[in-house]
């Protein structure tokens, strides 16, 4: 499986950035993160245009918004396990907006949403949020004693 991770925003060298770098070293899939670099204090309307220019026709789009279903650890991984076997490539992309969110039209384009819960969290520390449930899912598919719940 591959695992891409559009992020809008730069992590620049910060402690966020060395455990997002962390996760990525475990991984036994394919990782990649792309960040999108967009004007201070863009909108959403304004990310929008250059999130589409990143995505392909065919990406098994996985976008985290608010309004999206949460999940258990063990959920998460059965569903990545089924996305990364319906995705063209085995490639699952994951999509972090920015500070305003994502709009209708990249909603609608995601095959799910996703949500770390009702609280409103920094895109930034949920860049290794995600990364860390990725890395727990994949634990969980193999068996591994990482996830003890």
């Amino acid at each position: 499986m591959k695992i891409r991770i559009l992020a809008v925003g730069k992590l620049k060298n910060s402690p966020l950035l060395d455990q997002f770098d962390e996760y990525v070293k475990r991984m036994n899939w394919k990782t990649t993160l792309k960040e999108i670099d967009t004007p201070k204090g863009a909108t959403s309307a304004q990310e929008e245009p250059l999130i589409l220019k990143q995505l392909k026709p065919d990406d098994f789009l996985v976008a985290l918004d608010e309004r999206g279903e949460t999940l258990s650890s063990p959920e998460f991984a059965k569903k990545i396990a089924s996305w990364g076997q319906r995705a063209p490539g085995g490639e699952v992309t994951f999509l972090i907006g920015g500070a305003d969110g994502l709009t209708d039209l990249i909603r609608t384009r995601a095959k799910f949403l996703l949500s770390f819960g009702k609280q409103t969290w920094p895109h930034m520390l949920v860049r290794v949020m995600l990364m860390e449930q990725i890395y727990r899912a994949q634990q969980i598919i193999v068996g591994h004693p990482y996830h003890r719940g």
